[in-house]
């Protein structure tokens, strides 16, 4: 089969297309066919040698994929082959074939072409998990989502909407900010132009808001906390901003604040807080209503696996509004 290759750690222009070993299909697993993969912001770590799969993981980018089940592997149930599905992954989604845990699949749903549904498992998994799951994001609280526009920003929008929460978000351009109001967004703050901390505090006349998910890391942590009300959980997902800071413990104790970092990537495949709970999650809780339109895949543009150095270079300049998705093919 072919995949997308890295010849070494740099910039996008060292991503290939190229023949490799097939996927082997292990006890527990089956193997897709793949319709379409999506560029996370952890593919653009890895790429450039910051970012290592799991051990045991495939060293293919890509976390995520939908396609067409081709063969079962010993001990699965509830799957067959022909099955459309997408599909969390710890890696090997840049390529024709993927070996996945079946405990990690999540059927294709109705209403939703095979190649978008690529754009669902990474965002739904990430915000469900971190925003409700742990941080317990519920009606009549306040939430803010930083980069709005970004694939975890639609959906944690959508999501948080859905719940009946009162909705801020960041992002950098009037454009993205309709879009994240066209899926529920209440309160648009344009960082480039305002500080989200001044605007988060006038529209809570001073409280602040109860959830907040970050993907800015260092760069955002004291005035995140800051943004926080007293009692206020602050979910750090990514490390744009940078991986070291210094935390003021005297300002989160006078807010009784809480700080998570969490990694979906890392999960065990089974087990409490594993992939397989949390897909069994949103398999429940979710995707009834993906399958009846209200929480929607937001896809900015699709090209070949052969164009993937094109579609990373646009994620880096965040040129994108929701996800970009790699096909098989030149």
């Amino acid at each position: 089969m072919r995949a997308v290759t890295i010849s070494e750690p740099g910039s996008p222009d060292v991503l290939g297309w190229s023949e490799v070993p097939d996927p082997v299909c292990g006890p527990g697993e089956v193997v897709v066919d793949v319709a379409a993969t999506a560029v996370n912001r952890a593919d653009l770590m890895q790429r450039q040698g910051f970012y290592p799969p799991p051990k045991g993981a495939s060293e293919i980018l890509g976390l995520e994929c939908s396609g067409v089940i081709s063969e079962v592997g010993e001990g699965v149930v509830g799957w067959s082959v022909g099955d459309e599905v997408c599909a969390l992954l710890s890696g090997g989604g840049y390529a024709e074939r993927v070996a996945v845990p079946a405990g990690q699949l999540l059927p294709r749903p109705s209403g939703v072409e095979l190649a978008t549904a690529a754009a669902l498992p990474e965002v739904v998994c990430t915000v469900w998990s971190n925003v409700f799951l742990l941080a317990g994001l519920s009606r009549g609280d306040s939430f803010l989502v930083h980069g709005g526009s970004s694939g975890i920003g639609t959906m944690a929008i959508q999501l948080a909407a859905r719940a009946g929460a009162r909705v801020f978000t960041t992002a950098g351009t009037p454009a993205k900010l309709d879009v994240c109001r066209e899926l529920g967004a209440d309160v648009t703050i344009n960082y480039r132009d305002e500080d989200f901390v001044e605007r988060v505090r006038a529209e809570t006349d001073g409280r602040g808001v109860d959830v907040v998910l970050d993907n800015m890391g260092a760069k955002y942590l004291d005035r995140n906390i800051d943004a926080l009300a007293v009692g206020g959980r602050l979910v750090i997902i990514g490390m744009q901003g940078g991986a070291k800071a210094e935390l003021n413990i005297g300002k989160l104790l006078s807010k009784r604040g809480a700080v998570h970092a969490t990694a979906l990537r890392s999960r065990p495949a089974t087990g409490p807080g594993g992939k397989a709970e949390i897909i069994e999650a949103v398999r429940r809780d979710v995707w009834p209503d993906v399958e009846r339109g209200t929480i929607r895949p937001i896809v900015d543009r699709r090209l070949p696996m052969s164009r993937a150095a094109e579609a990373h270079r646009a994620v880096e300049a965040s040129e994108h509004v929701g996800k970009v998705l790699l096909l098989p093919g030149n």
